[in-house]
Order: structure tokens, then C-alpha cells, then sequence
């Protein structure tokens, strides 16, 4: 079995490694086009199984709710972020640079959570639970990414 723990960083190096292949291609090449859209996906079902299986749980203690809020608050950001990048030229230098934003705050919002946040909620998920939560997550996520598409349309209908 995987922890939620191991499950959630070794999505981070994915996306990590993601991040790095969009930054080192250039325009709308195939690549960048390819490993956009897998981070694309990626991301937005790793965002939502994460607040539903992890912070969610945090939230039931009172100094979670502050650093579940923090987090939940730039997935919002960076989920803006995304869906205007999805909306944009790749090719164009507004694109680039919009992108590196996203980079910068994803990969900090990364590191806290490794750094920071899994110390804390392994007060609250301990050893035990690892498991449970980390398929609960993983189960969640397989379910979210078969809706990202129809979440997709339904922002783009508000």
C-alpha cells in the first residue's frame, strides 16, 4: 500500500518533472503541448482528491483549519492560473510568462506542504491510517480525473 504521505509527494515529483519538460520546450510544440496537458489533469484531479481526502481531515483539528485554508486557498489560485494558461497561446511570451508564475507558486505551494504541513497532520493521520488514507486519496483522484473535462466545461459555463 502507499501513504498518503508517499502518495501525495510522488505525485509532487510529477509534477515537478512536469513543470520542468513545459519550461524547457518552447512555443506549441508537441512536447510542451503533451506534457501540458497531462499536468493539466494531472494537477486539477490532485487538487481536488487532496482537499477531499487530506485537508479535509486536517480541518477537524483547530490549528489545521488555518493551514487547510492556506493551502485550499492557492489550490483557488492556481486553479485561475491554469484555466487561463489552458485559454492562452502557448507560443505567446504572455503564456511564458504566466507559466513561470504558476511554476514559482506551485512549487512553493509543493515544498510547504512537504515541509510544513505533512509534520503537522501526521498528528492527526498517524502512522496507521497512512494507508487507508493514501488509497482513499489515490481512489479519489482516479475518480477526479475522469471529471476533469466535464469541470472544465462547467467553468466555462459560469
Amino acid at each position: 500500500m502507499t501513504s498518503i504521505y508517499d502518495a501525495i509527494i510522488q505525485d509532487h515529483e510529477h509534477h515537478r518533472a512536469l513543470l520542468a519538460t513545459i519550461a524547457d520546450t518552447e512555443g506549441d510544440s508537441e512536447k510542451r503541448k503533451q506534457a501540458w496537458a497531462e499536468f493539466y489533469r494531472d494537477v486539477k484531479s490532485h487538487s481536488a482528491a487532496e482537499e477531499e481526502e487530506f485537508y479535509s481531515v486536517l480541518m477537524q483539528e483547530t490549528w489545521g483549519q488555518d493551514t487547510a485554508r492556506h493551502s485550499v486557498q492557492e489550490h483557488a489560485e492556481m486553479d485561475e492560473i491554469l484555466e487561463e494558461l489552458n485559454e492562452k497561446d502557448m507560443a505567446s511570451p504572455g503564456w511564458l510568462n504566466r507559466f513561470h508564475t504558476l511554476r514559482h507558486d506551485y512549487e512553493h505551494h509543493m515544498e510547504e506542504e512537504e515541509d510544513e504541513v505533512f509534520a503537522r497532520a501526521k498528528k492527526v493521520v498517524g502512522e496507521e491510517q497512512n494507508d487507508a488514507y493514501g488509497k482513499r486519496f489515490l481512489d479519489r483522484k482516479n475518480s477526479e480525473l475522469k471529471l476533469v473535462e466535464k469541470k472544465k466545461e462547467d467553468h466555462l459555463e459560469d
